[in-house]
């Protein structure tokens, strides 16, 4: 009885040791599964490095004024120069709407016209480049086909890239160009008369820059804004005033107008079909004056 005693007594030392080190056990598997989850969802003090270099959105971040701007670049490359302009090639939306749209090529015919000193209703003004076309009115939309690069082809192979200068009317059919009868020349002999086409928009690599160019007539209280020697379309141009950016509404001859006066003389803002926007600061008031600027639209 007493070797029983002792065994039973044992027995419940051994219970009693067992239950009081399993929740000990417990605990540190519990801890050990649960701690590396905890450091990587809370871990906020990584190792220490030297300082990064900040990004664009975070050095946007710091400099309220220049984020809430699209239309000042990062990279200042511009020298001083009136009058002065920033661009924002980064800077993008989405491609403005339109008939003539990048990356599609369109069917139409080809005719020639006598070009004469290379002006027309986009109202440019005479060139020594006479690899110029009329756009269909169709296509020329309302003046928006105007400064366009074309690339045109010719079944037999031939192609040439001119430059939309004029508006061809009816009976001009939507996709056909109306060459200058030199352009013409170059796809086939001017006796073909009419030739089936396929032509694209382009966006060359130009040395030129982008000119700006108030009416006659235009004054502080009506003015008249017309964009020359653009790489890319021009989709729109807005006026600074008072309350801010105006858009200004777009005449079949190439100007925009701010019928009020708003903004005559001050900083306009460009966007081409590809969302880019170019602000250029210093304009003045001169009718019929081409005042250049340093900036262009990137090629694309």
């Amino acid at each position: 009885m007493a070797g029983t005693a002792v065994m039973l007594t044992a027995a419940g030392v051994l219970v009693h040791l067992v239950t009081a080190v399993l929740p000990g056990l417990k605990g540190e598997i519990g801890a050990g599964v649960a701690a590396p989850a905890a450091t990587q969802v809370g871990a906020t003090s990584p190792a220490p490095t030297s300082p990064a270099r900040p990004t664009e959105s975070s050095r946007a971040a710091e400099t309220p004024t220049a984020a809430a701007s699209t239309t000042t670049a990062a990279p200042q490359p511009l020298a001083k120069a009136t009058p002065q302009a920033a661009s924002t090639p980064g800077t993008t939306t989405a491609p403005s709407g339109g008939r003539i749209q990048p990356g599609t090529t369109y069917k139409g015919v080809a005719t020639a016209y006598s070009a004469g000193d290379g002006n027309g209703a986009c109202l440019f003004g005479p060139s020594d480049d006479l690899m110029v076309a009329a756009m269909n009115t169709t296509d020329y939309e309302s003046s928006r086909a105007c400064g366009a690069y074309v690339r045109v082809r010719a079944e037999n192979g031939a192609s040439i890239t001119v430059r939309i200068t004029n508006q061809c009317p009816s009976p001009c059919a939507p996709g056909q160009l109306d060459l200058s009868e030199q352009a013409f020349a170059k796809l086939a002999e001017r006796k073909a008369g009419r030739i089936p086409i396929t032509w694209n928009l382009l966006s060359p690599h130009t040395p030129s820059t982008i000119s700006l160019r108030y009416k006659t007539g235009s004054s502080p209280h009506w003015c008249g804004i017309q964009v020359i020697d653009h790489r890319n379309p021009v989709a729109r141009l807005e006026v600074r005033t008072t309350k801010g950016w105006q858009r200004l509404s777009r005449t079949d001859y190439n100007y925009f107008l701010s019928a009020d006066g708003s903004g005559c003389g001050g900083a306009i803002r460009i966007t081409d079909i590809y969302g880019e926007q170019l602000t250029v600061d210093g304009t003045t008031l001169l009718p019929n004056v081409a005042q250049p600027t340093r900036v262009q639209f990137a090629p694309h």
